[in-house]
């Protein structure tokens, strides 16, 4: 996995958490991953680079030719999860390259490049997806509202991620073209919600979405529930998808954005694209007469 992103720097958290909450969270996420050392997901790991590189306004948009050539087959292969597994699941982490742009310029850039792969991918598949999702500045006083969508993150295959940092750059014309475009399906789980966010701060329509969550209910053999993604991910692909609390509940205004929150962000719409990859190739749960799902489905490995 590799990054574009800028000279090092420490996350400064959002002030509104106290330090017992902070050194709370942080023996909890310890004494999760030190229980997990010995499970499969620490075979993960080691297979990831972890490596970075330095980036500056002449290399962080430059892109390699693959980019625009089509995303090279992804199989699924299909078995049952485990129900109950002895060890926790390894990690779902996206390990391919993380784009990020902070500018209007940069912003612009990328989505006349991203607008570009997306009409290649076009021509190969006919229709065309991409993992959508966005963070913003919680709030924890009360009759203070949160903050306006601050990072928009797009994913559309297992090789590229796209991180914007909207609350600096805006939403420039080309990426409202590609929120707009409805031949472009946007997935994520309550992603209506965050369409809704996305054109009340800042006036820009997300058009043609699909809930991950919705889909599931189509396709699985389970009762109806809100699915999170981290419980589509388990079902689906037997995968734990992390989500820090320092992290998901951090400052995603400042700037520039941590390799932490970085790597959040891509792993978040990288696990919607895959998990709709996935539920899509899935044939609809059979119904009973009262309307109650009944047969087999089987899910991914």
């Amino acid at each position: 996995m590799e990054f574009k992103e800028t000279n090092s720097f420490s996350l400064d958290w959002d002030q509104n958490f106290t330090a017992e909450v902070i050194q709370l969270m942080d023996a909890i996420e310890a004494t999760l991953q030190s229980s997990s050392s010995s499970s499969p997901s620490s075979l993960v790991k080691k297979r990831q680079s972890t490596s970075l590189q330095e980036n500056n306004p002449q290399t962080c948009r430059k892109l390699p030719d693959s980019i625009v050539s089509p995303p090279p087959s992804f199989p699924f292969s299909f078995s049952r999860c485990q129900a109950r597994p002895r060890f926790r699941y390894p990690l779902l982490r996206f390990g391919g390259q993380i784009l990020y742009s902070r500018t209007e310029a940069e912003v612009e850039k990328a989505a006349m490049e991203l607008l570009k792969v997306l009409e290649i991918q076009k021509k190969e598949m006919g229709q065309v997806s991409i993992g959508f999702d966005i963070e913003w500045k919680p709030s924890f006083q009360r009759g203070i509202l949160p903050g306006k969508a601050a990072v928009m993150q797009i994913c559309c295959d297992n090789r590229y991620c796209y991180v914007m940092h909207i609350i600096h750059s805006g939403i420039p014309q080309s990426l409202q073209v590609l929120l707009g475009d409805s031949t472009i399906i946007k997935v994520g789980v309550a992603i209506g919600g965050d369409a809704v966010k996305v054109f009340r701060d800042y006036n820009v329509s997300v058009k043609a979405v699909e809930d991950l969550s919705y889909l599931a209910n189509q396709k699985l053999n389970s009762d109806p529930q809100n699915w999170s993604l981290a419980a589509l991910t388990e079902k689906l692909v037997c995968k734990e998808l992390p989500k820090p609390k320092r992290i998901r509940l951090g400052n995603w205004e400042l700037y520039p954005l941590s390799k932490e929150q970085l790597q959040y962000a891509a792993t978040d719409a990288f696990a919607s694209w895959h998990l709709y990859q996935v539920l899509k190739n899935l044939p609809d749960a059979v119904k009973d007469p009262a309307g109650k799902s009944k047969g087999r489905v089987l899910l991914v490995s």
